[in-house]
């Protein structure tokens, strides 16, 4: 079985040297570094693993598989786990914790007890905590390039309690659901159950926890899909295609999240809407989640000098994401750093970490004053199975107000008119249509040329001399 570094093609012929994330990740180490880990390496001198914990200078993935019943997610755990071994990943997956206490004594009966329900859930949680950080101490421990796969997220749960039930929950323990979703996760794989769109397929004969009819599956999975609207990186991977389709996209987009070659065809689109949305105009039962985002650049000398000769482009930035409610409040934040390297051929990987609030201020300290900190805020919420992201920017001042949406397509919607007439509006992407909702107005879709790359890409918005030049 190979191991890191070596080398492997792409659908492009181009070579991909797929230790490149190691690298990176090494990179991204180095400018979250603080003075205490310095001191701590030097003075007690920790072993290997306890050095490599501590540094986490190691690419590391954390993904989430969950969706209704019958969804495939046993299957793709065990397909996903095997592709990534077999591409030099250590990979360890997490079990459903719900599943460990049924399928060891715990009964339906136990609910008849009053207070039942809440105490589940909190032994869930815990359950699901300590495993997924202790597999993720040893993953790190090893100090080679990790994914860590689980069996649903700490998410879930809400799926099976009402709004107001789950935020009593995260209130008494402490929590916020920033922390537990994109502060704990760098993405997460909701796989559709059968019922919706391949009912022929539907069955539960594969696991004796669950007893949903259809109707009840179609119901779980659009409460389970509603769990996780907000992470940056929710992606939803229907059934139409079969099921080895289904697999396949899940192994290519993970695949070029951990910076492997991908022939992934979910793609993300960008549009450009003529006014801010207001989410009063939102349709009433639609799920939507608000964020005020600060990205900031950063300076590097060594990626400076070598871009013009190993690669065309690469920089770093890290982002700080603030859950916000509707009445403006703060309800959680969570910090992250992106890597971004661009071939001679002008293909790009991305390599991203979820970071500390102290780590962000280490690396905040590296900023490049060529730069503007940008902000914006973004409202993120799905339709029709697609995952929508709408930046609007607040900073610099010269981009205020302007506003861009990032839809997740998971493939092409050429056929998605003919299918259903109730649709709102649809945008014509040439050979693509996006199901955009009408309380969306769109200008135009932005294309990867250099002139639309320039105006409206928030690397470029972010140079001082943007304003001048646009």
């Amino acid at each position: 079985m190979p191991s890191m570094p070596f080398l492997s093609k792409d659908n492009d012929n181009d070579v991909v040297d797929t230790s490149l994330p190691q690298r990176l990740s090494i990179l991204q180490s180095r400018k979250c570094r603080t003075q205490s880990i310095d001191e701590t390496l030097v003075t007690q001198a920790p072993s290997q693993a306890e050095t490599n914990v501590l540094t986490k200078s190691a690419p590391f993935h954390k993904f989430v598989l969950t969706g209704g019943p019958c969804g495939g997610k046993t299957t793709a755990l065990a397909r996903l786990s095997s592709y990534l071994r077999e591409r030099g990943f250590e990979v360890i997956t997490v079990p459903e914790a719900f599943t460990i206490l049924a399928s060891n004594g715990f009964e339906m009966s136990y609910f008849s007890v009053e207070g039942m329900p809440s105490c589940v859930q909190n032994t869930v949680m815990d359950v699901q905590m300590s495993l997924e950080d202790s597999f993720e101490r040893i993953l790190r421990a090893k100090g080679k390039p990790g994914v860590l796969l689980c069996d649903r997220g700490l998410c879930d749960g809400s799926a099976y309690m009402s709004t107001e039930e789950w935020d009593q929950f995260l209130l008494k323990r402490g929590i916020t659901l920033a922390e537990i979703r994109e502060g704990r996760y760098n993405a997460v794989f909701h796989l559709v159950t059968a019922a919706e769109g391949a009912e022929e397929y539907y069955t539960l004969e594969n696991n004796d926890v669950r007893t949903e009819t259809p109707e009840q599956a179609r119901a779980l999975d659009i409460k389970t899909r509603g769990a996780w609207v907000g992470h940056p990186k929710l992606i939803v991977i229907d059934n139409q295609t079969d099921f080895e389709g289904k697999l396949n996209k899940l192994v290519s987009i993970a695949s070029e999240l951990v910076g492997l070659p991908s022939t992934s065809k979910q793609v993300t689109e960008k549009y450009l809407l003529k006014e801010i949305p207001h989410v009063h105009e939102f349709p009433r039962d639609l799920q939507y989640h608000l964020f005020q985002v600060e990205k900031v650049y950063l300076y590097d000398t060594e990626t400076s000098k070598a871009a013009s000769t190993d690669y065309a482009e690469e920089y770093s930035f890290i982002r700080k994401r603030t859950h916000m409610s509707q009445n403006g409040q703060a309800l959680g934040t969570t910090y992250g750093l992106t890597t971004v390297h661009t071939t001679h051929s002008g293909k790009k990987i991305e390599v991203k970490r979820i970071i500390t609030q102290r780590e962000y201020n280490a690396a905040y300290k590296t900023r490049d004053v060529n730069r503007h900190v940008v902000r914006q805020q973004r409202i993120s919420f799905i339709w029709n199975m697609q995952s929508f992201n709408v930046h609007i920017y607040m900073e610099p001042a010269h981009v205020e107000n302007l506003c861009i949406v990032h839809v997740q397509q998971p493939q092409k919607l050429a056929n998605l008119a003919k299918e259903s007439k109730e649709q709102d509006n649809m945008v014509d992407n040439g050979n693509d249509l996006a199901d955009m909702p009408s309380f969306l107005k769109v200008d135009r879709k932005l294309g990867s040329d250099k002139q639309d790359d320039t105006l409206y890409s928030a690397f470029s918005i972010s140079l001082l001399s943007h304003g001048k030049n646009c």
